[in-house]
């Protein structure tokens, strides 16, 4: 919850949705999971990622949840739009996208640090 734009219904989603998360092997796992992981898609010489429609729909609404209140009120979210926008050729969707990816990313750590500091207590128990 330390996570701006996440409160306890939120986290409760994406603990809910995620389950244990030492079954991602990676944060690019747990993307292609959420569904925020780019699919590349070649037209001649240019070089494109667009959305990915799979992976679990109730997380990826959750990680959009997110990403609307970050680009809202986060600075560091406004400033990625931005400059997302400014340079390079993104469109407003495709900047989201990366943010969301970026979001998701940044829940992984949190997960996975979080996962670690209550791992001595389960040996304990």
């Amino acid at each position: 919850m330390a996570i701006t734009g996440v409160n306890v219904v939120t986290a409760a989603k994406l603990l809910g949705e995620v389950g244990d998360i030492i079954r991602f092997r990676s944060s690019a796992a747990f993307a292609r999971h959420n569904g925020t992981a780019p699919i590349p898609v070649w037209s001649g010489n240019d070089d494109r990622h667009r959305l990915n429609r799979g992976g679990n729909r109730q997380l990826n609404t959750t990680l959009h949840r997110i990403a609307i209140t970050q680009a809202r009120c986060h600075e560091g979210a406004r400033a990625l739009l931005k400059r997302r926008q400014e340079t390079t050729r993104d469109t407003s969707k495709g900047s989201f996208r990366v943010l969301k990816r970026h979001l998701s990313d940044v829940i992984y750590r949190a997960l996975v640090h979080d996962h670690n500091q209550a791992a001595p207590d389960r040996l304990a128990s």
